[in-house]
């Protein structure tokens, strides 16, 4: 496979789990190098693909995490790779097109489309239409770490082998933390996810509550480990072995 087809570049070393993946599908050289300039960061794999072939081979190696897609590729048309990638996995997708029309867009959204770009585009319009899609939260289903093995999907959480038992809030904040992972949660935020926005009419202490059972099933005091940290005065965050004192 050519290097046009099919390159990825890694950028910086991020810890295992944090990596992001994305996929650029565009056939025009040119505007991929520079769809490529501007995501390059530490941490970021980009996968550049040139054609619906070369696409589909891509994703099937890498699965990435969000995918930047043309609509009009030499070997046929990208709206065919929407399609095929929205029937495997629920991966956000950014349309980039040279047409204008109105009918073009609800094509693309009507088969599964998370934003549409008109050409030609700046690129950082491009890329904040992109963070603001990840913002809206990565397709996130199985979280695996050391003892700890969360199946968000099938709703089997496990530590150790051993099945936890969690009510709904519990698994809520749980996915929230974990998908969130590296970043202070505050409490505004988690009161209003686990409470649909009806942050104002729950008690204070209820998320207090919630993380203090949380804790009590992830977390045993004699391992002498917190992976639910306490931000004091912001919120909440999840890390890994972080050693605590043991009362």
């Amino acid at each position: 496979m050519s290097r046009d087809t099919y390159v990825e570049s890694v950028h910086g070393q991020m810890p295992k789990g944090e990596k992001m993946i994305i996929q650029i599908v565009e056939d025009d050289h040119a505007l991929r190098e520079g769809i490529v300039l501007a995501f390059q960061e530490p941490g970021t794999i980009l996968i550049q693909s040139a054609s619906l072939k070369a696409a589909r081979e891509a994703f099937e190696k890498t699965q990435p995490e969000l995918i930047i897609l043309d609509i009009n590729l030499p070997d046929g048309s990208g709206y065919d790779y929407l399609r095929w990638v929205k029937g495997r996995a629920q991966v956000p997708v950014l349309v980039l097109t040279a047409n204008d029309m109105e009918t073009d867009e609800v094509t693309g959204l009507m088969l599964g489309a998370d934003d549409y770009v008109t050409k030609p585009f700046r690129l950082a319009v491009l890329r904040a239409r992109v963070i603001a899609l990840l913002r809206r939260g990565r397709p996130f289903g199985l979280y695996e770490e050391d003892e700890f093995r969360f199946d968000f999907e099938r709703l089997c959480f496990t530590r150790k082998g051993k099945e936890i038992v969690l009510s709904v809030n519990e698994q809520r904040l749980l996915k929230c933390l974990v998908e969130g992972r590296g970043s202070v949660l505050t409490r505004e935020r988690l009161i209003d996810y686990l409470w649909n926005g009806d942050g104002e009419f729950v008690d204070e202490n209820a998320l207090s509550v919630t993380v203090n059972r949380l804790r009590s099933k992830l977390e045993e005091k004699k391992d002498g480990i917190s992976y639910i940290q306490t931000v004091y005065g912001q919120g909440y965050t999840w890390r890994r072995k972080e050693r605590i004192e043991v009362l």
